[in-house]
């Protein structure tokens, strides 16, 4: 083991316990917004095991799941923040002339 290795794994354990006090916020949050945000935050710290997993393996080939992490938090933090602003996602019964 070489000290990249070792303080990676050392960060591995530290974002772990980041995603445990996360996860009790998720739960036990005082509102909807605090939960997205812990949501997200999760999802970044996801990011961040794939990368450090990387390096530990010492591959490449975890880039695109983190780049598909990424994505797919950004879209849900979107569609997150349109609910709770219009309680609805896909707007239906949209004007026409409102284009």
């Amino acid at each position: 083991m070489n000290l990249i290795t070792i303080v990676a794994s050392i960060c591995m354990a530290v974002i772990t316990i980041s995603i445990t006090m996360l996860l009790y916020r998720v739960v036990k949050g005082p509102s909807n917004p605090d939960r997205a945000v812990a949501l997200d935050a999760i999802g970044i710290n996801l990011m961040g095991m794939a990368g450090l997993g990387a390096v530990i393996i010492t591959t490449t080939r975890l880039n695109d799941v983190i780049l598909l992490i990424g994505i797919l938090l950004f879209i849900g933090t979107i569609a997150l923040a349109k609910y709770i602003e219009k309680g609805v996602i896909i707007d239906r019964n949209r004007n026409r002339n409102d284009i």
